[in-house]
């Protein structure tokens, strides 16, 4: 191209913006606006730690661009329009922007999703695919329209591992590599006007946020089940759960295993089968830490 596309990002983490940034400016594209995502909703309570992530974010926005935190739609529409993108690039934002956002920038509006669509639709791809102990996870560069995940399809690519102590700069060691890689193929695609190939709803599932219950551990499950459980929430960083009750004490578990380990307590779970606690700590029975 002889002339790059002026794009507008929006993001939720330093890994995310260094990565996008670098995929733009390798294509010869110019990055001219970048906005943190820092509630789940517009007008929502801020994300837990959302200062400490915007701070992380500034040595990932070159000096010449803008960081932006929208707190509404209305705001965010107002500053995109400002910015006059050709493009606007997504990865981990949780709102659901409509229409009259998606028609701002020129070409339209292209989401990073780290499933492979149409698997997992929704705003907790990574989550589902750990707790439903799959060994790898998928990446999907796709037209945004105005439902969760369901545009066109311009670059996939499964096979990301998903490690068993999986977190989430383990995680981008793996992925943001093949996030770059895609990208870049799908700036193209968009650039040349490409529409790209339609999701099969026939395979369409949805990841939402756990529900409340899954805080709890329930020993009638089975061992493999209540492990990937663990790991779901020591990937969320989930400061008070999940708990279980054993014998009369009550534990938030941090860590577990399926294999003996030394040291651990061995629990029976539903399916007869051995699972080890290796890392927990005392909490009483609502929850609250002792």
């Amino acid at each position: 191209m002889s002339t790059g596309l002026r794009i507008a990002v929006i993001s939720s983490g330093p890994e995310e913006f260094s990565t996008i940034h670098a995929a733009c400016t390798d294509a010869g594209h110019v990055p001219v606006a970048y906005f943190y995502g820092r509630s789940l909703r517009p007008g929502g309570p801020l994300l837990d730690g959302a200062g400490q992530t915007a701070a992380s974010i500034l040595p990932a926005v070159p000096a010449k661009t803008d960081l932006l935190l929208p707190g509404s739609m209305s705001g965010l529409a107002l500053a995109l329009a400002g910015y006059r993108p050709d493009l606007l690039v997504v990865f981990g934002f949780a709102w659901r922007l409509p229409p009259h956002v998606l028609a701002i920038p020129r070409l339209g509006a292209l989401n990073i999703h780290v499933s492979m669509l149409p698997k997992y639709r929704g705003p907790a791809p990574l989550l589902w695919a750990i707790r439903n102990g799959d060994p790898t996870g998928g990446i999907t560069v796709h037209w945004m329209d105005e439902d969760f995940d369901t545009g066109n399809i311009l670059a996939q690519r499964d096979g990301i591992p998903l490690a068993d102590d999986i977190s989430w700069a383990s995680y981008c060691t793996d992925a943001m590599p093949v996030v770059h890689g895609l990208l870049r193929t799908a700036l193209e695609r968009a650039a040349a006007g490409e529409a790209g190939e339609p999701q099969d709803e026939r395979r369409a599932t949805y990841a939402g946020f756990m529900e409340a219950a899954f805080s709890r551990v329930q020993w009638s499950d089975n061992a493999r089940t209540i492990h990937d459980q663990v790991r779901t929430h020591r990937f969320m960083r989930t400061p008070d759960g999940p708990v279980a009750r054993l014998g009369d004490t009550w534990l938030r578990l941090i860590r577990t295993s399926l294999e003996p380990a030394v040291g651990g307590t061995r629990v029976t779970c539903g399916d007869g089968k051995p699972l080890w606690i290796t890392e927990s700590e005392p909490v009483e029975r609502g929850g609250v830490r002792c």
